[in-house]
């Protein structure tokens, strides 16, 4: 039976939520009037349409399947608290919630993990399906959930996929989505139930998102089309171990044949069996590939919670209670993410009335809608905050085909088949065969620019005869079946160190640095996940896979993988650098390393916080996720100023250099000028040295040919145009580009400062001769897109954020777009900041991750601790709380975070009471 209510829908907003109340009728007078005048997406859509899919909050509904009542508490923001009496009913009660708020939101993301985007949108996701289908997220989910998964976490999944279908029972699409009512216009598309794999899938979308090095091993195979050896190595520059510190600095992990030091001084000895070792990274000399077709095929695909794999980072500390002013630690995440609208996370608490055998969940932080359990946050004992490792889990390998098979070591192996269905709305179904070998589905199998990939790669003597071509096999680690979703419950209820080791064992992927503190005043961090050893190479170049030297040869064994317990210093920090320095752990997680600025800028303000027995605040914490400090600026800056100007235009720019303090504030002109300065240089340094592939899409140049020896004149160049969307495209700008420039800058005659001359500019031969014709086009860049009134710039003007619905705000009709998003602000951060509103150097100006959200974790007093979101609660483009948090957010401002009952009554706006039938 559909679920029965005795009370109507109710919401009071609080301060800020009446703000964005206000904005949301305008937006209503405005859908109104479009209606009205005929413009409407294919019907007629009214307020009461509009208004029909937000859920009620007060009052009571029944709900089969319940055991007792639950009470669903929201504050002004509408972030729900749930309190139930059994661990059934409290994930039960996460699901129906969750759906009364984001139930579009996660159909789609079931859609897209399960290669069925077509069912929904039609035939432009066909080849998106095709490539997610031979990927078989679903397929693996699946086997998680049949095989892997513990019976406690199957009965939570279980109790979930009811509370979702419990909101759907009876609802037609436009009682659940706005964008439902578009959809219904095009097609005849219904939702159908959850289950619990939908949720299992999820965890595979995140993964492909935070997969590591894949793209960086993409772009050094592509480079080779015009760069040689030594310019790839000097684009790709060695971790500064001595300069940026690692996350573990004492070699804690353990093992069997030597000693280590443990965050607790004693020492230990245990097994370092297993191959893989870092030494052993020999990777086939000349096997490098102009892999433009996959990289297409990736930049094309949906992404779930990043950049499809560029850019990704995150901030967290932790900081004993030897230096903070309660005694007890502090915790703080952001992980950096693309910006989008609803926000991927979801705030909520989930709590037992009485903790016991039957609940045993009391913890509040950010989860995914679609997903039971929270992902960060804490619990009455401990608290975790997560960043990207970037471990390499991904390999790509290319494949001699021959017949119905594949050659390993001189053998014929034949390929594993399955075939897939992909149904398009509104189309005809189409049938494609999926083709695995030994090392993974065969990729190349879905675009016609793969097969040329095979056609091209270069490879050395020894390679079998490539005939027509190789395919391109990938390996992943999240292809394997594992049990991830079981760390996601056992971290929720884990109550000391010990607990949360055992918990963090696993989360097998995606690999991802954890950091811990708890009540206790103990901190930690664990790398956890399913981090491969190879025989041969070193993951950082496609591999040959008819030769099984390449072959992976396990896993890094849990016990084996890097920890830090209660260090000296008394705080740790994780922003994506190196775990530990790789003379000190005989395994490669990867060769592609975050650079550190984040971090080791992070290290410096904590450092001169404690220093002279100073002690740190929660307010402090924040603080110091603010800081838009840019670390480049500070190596660049002095030598720009030394630059001898003739044109007083350009000398006006540069003058608002001096006496800069090198912060990215959003009414910063400095900051202006400088990024634009930055952007310049990298483009004629290296952006307009690098293959078009790489390359800004539609921006031209007239290179030389890539079998041109010597200088070329203007008979020699052809007209090549760039290949890559501008938020993916190269030079980033990121701190792997801070690397490559110090490792430069005071060799004023490398040959990275020569540039050609155009037709309005002199040909450059030293470093500050490439300075002053990149400070002269950043000003002129600035002119046109600021105004000549140097007065009137300042850095948020260029540097704004745009949230976008993921579906239709980005290809439906215009009316739709402007219902569905919002925006823009204008933001301060930048790239490799701190406050990491990070921008593609190549592309522009424009904010393209973001810190997704932010927190700090009290572990004195959890009710003082605090969070924010990038959006808000609600993924209903007309409610109060669709997007009433990303003001507060934009100012780098905090919530209040109750967790207390206490704390939560004396928040809580609207109470729901969910009742067994």
């Amino acid at each position: 039976m559909p679920p029965t209510t005795t009370a109507s829908s109710g919401q009071k907003p609080g301060k800020s939520g009446r703000k964005k109340g206000r904005r949301a009728r305008l937006f209503l007078i405005v859908l109104v009037l479009a209606v009205i005048g005929g413009i409407a997406f294919g019907g007629f859509w009214t307020v009461s349409t509009v208004r029909a899919s937000f859920p009620q909050t007060t009052g009571e509904i029944t709900l089969d399947g319940l055991s007792g009542p639950v009470d669903v508490k929201r504050d002004s923001y509408g972030i729900p608290q749930i309190y139930a009496s059994s661990d059934e009913d409290l994930f039960m009660a996460q699901g129906f919630v969750q759906a009364q708020d984001r139930f579009y939101e996660m159909d789609v993301r079931r859609h897209m993990t399960s290669g069925r985007l077509s069912e929904m949108f039609g035939s432009s996701q066909v080849k998106d399906d095709e490539f997610l289908r031979t990927m078989g997220w679903d397929r693996v989910a699946q086997e998680e959930y049949d095989t892997k998964l513990s019976d406690s976490t199957k009965k939570y999944l279980q109790a979930y996929a009811k509370g979702v279908n419990a909101y759907l029972k009876g609802k037609d699409g436009k009682d659940i989505s706005l964008e439902y009512a578009a959809l219904g216009f095009r097609n005849d598309y219904k939702p159908q139930e959850w289950t619990p794999v939908d949720s299992v899938a999820w965890l595979k979308a995140m993964a492909w998102d935070l997969r590591g090095n894949m793209d960086d091993e993409i772009d050094r195979s592509l480079m080779t089309s015009r760069l040689g050896p030594q310019q790839i190595k000097d684009l790709y520059p060695e971790y500064p171990y001595s300069r940026n510190e690692t996350i573990v600095q004492d070699g804690e992990y353990d093992s069997a044949t030597e000693s280590y030091v443990q965050g607790d001084g004693t020492t230990t000895t245990g097994s370092t069996a297993g191959t893989g070792l870092a030494g052993n990274t020999a990777a086939p000399a000349d096997l490098e590939s102009q892999l433009s077709g996959l990289y297409n095929v990736l930049e094309d695909l949906p992404t779930a919670v990043g950049v499809n794999g560029n850019g990704i980072g995150s901030n967290s500390w932790v900081v004993s209670g030897a230096h903070t002013i309660t005694g007890k630690p502090l915790l703080a995440n952001d992980p950096h993410l693309s910006p989008s609208l609803p926000s991927v996370w979801y705030q909520m608490g989930l709590h037992c009335t009485t903790l016991s055998a039957t609940c045993q969940y009391d913890v509040s932080g950010y989860t995914f809608a679609g997903m039971p359990g929270v992902i960060i946050g804490h619990n009455q004992d401990i608290a975790w905050g997560m960043t990207n490792s970037g471990a390499d889990v991904t390999d790509l390998y290319l494949e001699k085909l021959t017949g119905d098979g594949y050659q390993v070591d001189g053998k014929v192996k034949p390929f594993t088949t399955r075939k897939e269905t992909i149904k398009v709305a509104g189309g005809e179904s189409k049938t494609i065969i999926v083709r695995e070998t030994d090392n993974g589905p065969l990729l190349s199998d879905r675009n016609d620019e793969l097969v040329k990939v095979g056609q091209k790669a270069t490879v050395n003597a020894a390679a079998p005869d490539r005939g027509d071509g190789y395919g391109i096999s990938l390996r992943w680690t999240a292809l394997e079946p594992g049990n991830s979703m079981d760390a996601v419950f056992e971290l929720d209820k884990a109550s000391d160190w010990t607990e949360f080791r055992d918990a963090s064992a696993s989360f097998d992927v995606p690999s991802q640095n954890l950091i811990y503190a708890d009540t206790q005043g103990n901190i930690g961090y664990q790398l956890p996940g399913k981090i491969p050893t190879r025989g041969k190479g070193d993951g950082s170049l496609p591999a040959p896979g008819w030769d099984s030297k390449y072959d992976w040869t396990g896993y890094i064994k849990q016990a084996e993988l890097p920890y830090d317990y209660n260090p000296e210093r008394g705080y740790i920090v994780t922003a994506n650098q190196a775990v530990i320095d790789k003379d000190k752990y005989p395994y490669t997680i990867t060769t592609d390393w975050g650079y550190g600025t984040r971090s080791q800028r992070i290290t410096d303000l904590i450092e001169s916080k404690i220093k002279d027995g100073g002690k740190i605040s929660t307010e402090d914490m924040r603080q110091m996720q603010l800081d838009n400090s840019s670390e480049i600026a500070k190596l660049l800056v002095p030598k720009l100023l030394k630059i001898d100007v003739d044109d007083p235009d350009v000398r006006e720019a540069q003058k608002l250099l001096e006496g800069w303090d090198y912060t990215q504030d959003a009414d910063s002109a400095a900051a202006a000028y400088f990024n634009s300065v930055w952007r310049n240089i990298l483009k004629l340094a290296f952006g307009n040295k690098l293959p078009k592939e790489l390359r800004v899409e539609g921006q031209c140049l007239n290179v030389a040919p890539v079998d041109t020896t010597g200088p070329a004149d203007e008979d020699q160049t052809v007209l090549e145009c760039g290949e890559r969307a501008a938020d993916q495209a190269q030079p980033d700008g990121g701190d792997r580009w801070f690397e490559v420039v110090r490792n430069i800058i005071d060799d004023e005659d490398n040959d990275w400062w020569k540039s050609p001359a155009t037709r309005t500019d002199e040909a450059t031969d030293t470093r500050d001769e490439l300075f002053r014709r990149a400070m002269t086009d950043a000003r002129w860049e600035l002119t046109a897109k600021l105004g000549k009134d140097i007065d009137t710039w300042n850095w948020g003007r260029l540097h704004r954020l745009f949230l976008k619905n993921q579906t239709l705000g980005v290809d439906g009709p215009d009316v739709v777009q402007y219902m569905l998003n919002r925006g823009p602000w204008k933001l301060s951060g930048g790239e490799a900041t701190v406050n990491a509103t990070g921008w593609n150097a190549a592309g522009g100006y424009g904010v393209v991750w973001v810190p997704s959200m932010r927190m700090v974790v009290n572990l004195g007093d959890l009710d003082k601790s605090k969070w924010i979101n990038l959006t808000g609660a609600s993924g209903h483009a007309y409610s109060a709380h669709y997007t009433d948090q990303t003001d507060i957010w934009a100012e780098g401002q905090l919530l209040d975070w109750s967790f207390s009952e206490k704390a939560v009554d004396n928040s809580t706006s609207d109470t729901l009471v969910l009742k067994p039938s």
